[in-house]
């Protein structure tokens, strides 16, 4: 009843002409009162000593209160997150499905589209041209804009759609497959307008996440939500073929979202969205973290391609010491690959990485960082425990491409 009462009464006071007298009594004048005593309001009197400053702050309050840091975080980044349209032509050698017998009525053949050859109907080559559209978002000022590479992988045009309403071509100047990420540079002087890149490193679990993209050509659309895991390894999501771990959020990720950025609650881009889980556990997202998509866009631009390198050795987190226990640090060799790195340095299955440069290793997602960020073509110091005995081996990763049959 208290709080009703104060919702309700101090706007009513101030409108109806109630003021406060330098001795800190309301000077309401007899029909007001009446008015308040009509109304049943009959802890009026109370309120005569209050300041006139806490009936006056009411209304600046409630501004605030509309304030959202959202708002201002997209304010921040969202101009420069832009639609990308995308064309390619495919192409089809003729139609399937059909008996042989039945397209030998010259009739069927024109009407099919085919023309006899040899008392048999051939197809011809038909071309279509389709269409996709996806997300991304402009880092530098000269005009180059992350996305995904399945948003542009054969793509023969890129269009690309800002917030403010221009429309601009673009080239895609590199593409990853193996880390899904694309560099666009688009066709002339702008200017452009960029995000803020975040640091993806100091994420926590429980932070806000914003997501901001283009799902189902529904521009500048924003969703909330929080940073629900780090370092989800994308083999935990039965896909194979990439080589990722990725940010895990709740905030409602969608088709045409695909290369838009992940926001922090401070506008910066901690992400790039790039899946989302449809049919049972929807609303499930993940974003490749900014910290591994800026070096891969770095490579992409200055060299056209990423480079990955790779020792030859599958991976998994050391088991527990008592069931339900804490994960020890480390990491397991499962697999060597015969005349990899790895087996050329004398690994072996069953020995455990304890540390890489000197440095001590939390989990398999840290060898595959600690490897990345080395290079390849320099020696390579990892500390293993062999049993009871502990060890240091010396290793040269190597180009992936090279241990694929360059592939």
């Amino acid at each position: 009843m208290l709080a009703s009462l104060g919702q309700g009464a101090s706007p009513w006071l101030l409108k109806a002409g109630g003021r406060l007298k330098a001795g800190g009594r309301c000077g309401l004048r007899s029909r007001s009162a009446g008015l308040a005593v009509a109304f049943g309001l009959v802890a009026l009197p109370s309120l005569s000593v209050l300041p006139e400053q806490h009936l006056q702050a009411a209304p600046l309050s409630a501004a605030l209160s509309r304030q959202s840091f959202v708002a201002e975080a997209v304010a921040r980044s969202g101009p420069a997150v832009v639609t990308l349209e995308t064309q390619r032509t495919v192409r089809s050698a003729g139609i399937s499905g059909l008996p042989q017998g039945f397209l030998m009525d010259p009739l069927l053949q024109r009407f099919f589209g085919l023309q006899g050859k040899g008392g048999r109907g051939q197809a011809v080559p038909r071309s279509r041209v389709e269409r996709g559209q996806g997300s991304g978002v402009i880092f530098a000022s000269e005009g180059l804009l992350l996305t995904n590479a399945h948003v542009v992988e054969k793509a023969e045009r890129v269009i690309v759609g800002l917030p403010d309403g221009r429309r601009a071509s673009g080239q895609v100047i590199g593409q990853d497959q193996l880390t899904d990420l694309a560099v666009v540079r688009l066709d002339g002087s702008g200017p452009w307008p960029t995000a803020p890149l975040g640091d993806s490193d100091r994420l926590k679990v429980g932070e806000w996440a914003i997501a901001v993209g283009n799902p189902f050509g529904l521009e500048n659309t924003v969703t909330l939500g929080i940073v629900s895991n780090l370092n989800r390894n994308v083999s935990q999501l039965g896909i194979s073929g990439k080589r990722l771990d990725l940010i895990q959020t709740d905030a409602a990720i969608n088709p045409g979202n695909s290369g838009g950025p992940l926001l922090n609650a401070n506008g910066e881009v901690v992400g790039i969205n790039t899946l989302v889980r449809s049919g049972p556990g929807a609303g499930l997202g993940f974003a490749i973290p900014i910290n591994r998509a800026r070096n891969i866009a770095k490579q992409l631009v200055e060299h056209g391609r990423a480079s990955h390198p790779m020792v030859g050795i599958g991976l998994s987190p050391v088991p527990a010491l008592n069931p339900g226990g804490p994960i020890p640090p480390g990491a397991v060799i499962r697999s060597v690959v015969p005349g990899s790195p790895a087996a050329r340095a004398g690994m072996k299955v069953d020995d455990v990485i304890v540390s890489i440069a000197g440095r001590s290793i939390a989990g398999p997602g840290a060898v595959v960082t600690a490897i990345e960020n080395h290079g390849v073509g320099r020696t390579l110091s990892v500390g293993l425990r062999r049993g009871n005995a502990g060890l240091v081996v010396s290793i040269i990763p190597e180009e992936m491409r090279s241990l694929h049959g360059g592939r």
